[in-house]
């Protein structure tokens, strides 16, 4: 067992704007975007379809490879501050997928995890690889489930992230016919893109023993499952989101709010709705509310690595002094009824 909260001590993002969290998070604070047409794919209306889209990466490179080559480069960022280090507990990675659709089968998730395993630097050989398919809120219950490997004392270092990937032609073609793209005749579509990212956790006493200062805290996570599905004939009424909340919240004083708000909304109507249903559910969570970002107008709907992408959000505004306050919330949704919500602490070194 351990005491403390877990801490942050690395993190890697790989993103349609930047090749790492510094880059990325940059061009989220500049209001840059990388929505642009497709090469080649056509939607419905006879128009290139807007997608954000790695910028090394060849467009042809498809599935578990392309998902791959997106996950060792955020996680060799994170793990990075681990070189040179002697005496390492095991490494364990937390890994989330987006949800099975079309383009994207059961067995990705398998396949990914082999490729990591065969790819990853020797000397950061994880003992093993946990994996499954969660969707937009995976990322952030990867981290709620290396908090549990954690506090128990099943894992001393744990690499928990998301990567996803909407490239795949027969998931490009599947958003277009069921009307979730955007473009200029479908406003409250999205984006797709593909991103990854990953944070590495371990408990105080852990980075205290490998000489390491922590990035951010994580001070509570929550989750909760939402019945009122997106694309149902159901009214969501933010059930979901609100419990994800109060577990984020759970243990920390009920009379201080989060000083800033982050999230992975991505411009579909249900997502809003959701959002403000969740806020009335949730008095004195909130600093202000209406105060978020949601940097799919930036890189796109990047799915399950959204979560952890945030956290990288939140350790650059941070680390170069635009935090808003020493307490963030990150939270985000998948389509199949998961929800997830973290708060982050800055370190007490940096407030």
């Amino acid at each position: 067992m351990t005491t403390g909260p877990p801490l942050i001590l690395g993190i890697g993002a790989r993103t349609p704007l930047g090749f790492d969290r510094a880059a990325s998070a940059a061009a989220v604070r500049c209001g840059i975007s990388a929505i642009a047409e497709h090469p080649s794919m056509i939607d419905r209306f006879g128009m290139p379809m807007k997608v954000t889209r790695d910028a090394a990466l060849d467009v042809a490179l498809a599935g578990p490879e392309r998902l791959a080559a997106l996950t060792l480069a955020a996680a060799a960022e994170a793990l990075a501050p681990l070189a040179g280090v002697p005496s390492l507990p095991p490494i364990t990675i937390a890994l989330s997928l987006g949800e099975q659709r079309p383009g994207q089968g059961p067995q990705t998730g398998a396949a990914v995890a082999d490729a990591i395993r065969s790819r990853l630097d020797a000397s950061l050989d994880p003992n093993r690889i946990l994996h499954w398919m969660g969707g937009h809120a995976g990322g952030i219950m990867a981290m709620e489930a290396a908090g549990r490997l954690i506090a128990s004392g099943r894992a001393g270092l744990v690499l928990a992230g998301g990567v996803d990937s909407y490239l795949a032609a027969d998931t490009l073609e599947w958003l277009d016919e069921t009307e979730q793209l955007h473009s200029d005749d479908n406003i409250y579509g999205f984006c797709p893109g593909e991103a990854a990212g990953f944070v590495l956790m371990a408990a105080p006493e852990t980075a205290r023993r490998l000489g390491l200062s922590p990035l951010l805290q994580v001070a509570g996570i929550g989750s909760g499952i939402e019945t009122n599905l997106i694309r149902t004939e159901d009214i969501v009424l933010g059930d979901g989101l609100a419990e994800a909340f109060r577990g984020a919240r759970a243990g920390l004083d009920p009379d201080r709010p989060v000083d800033q708000i982050l999230c992975d909304m991505n411009g579909e109507r249900y997502r809003g709705n959701e959002y403000g249903f969740a806020v009335l559910k949730s008095a004195g969570l909130f600093r202000d509310a209406a105060d978020f970002i949601a940097p799919a107008d930036c890189w796109g709907d990047v799915g399950a690595a959204s979560g952890p992408l945030c956290v990288a959000l939140v350790a650059e505004a941070v680390a170069r002094g635009y935090s808003k306050g020493p307490l963030s919330l990150i939270w985000a949704s998948s389509a199949a009824g998961q929800r997830a919500a973290a708060i982050l602490r800055q370190p007490e070194d940096r407030r």
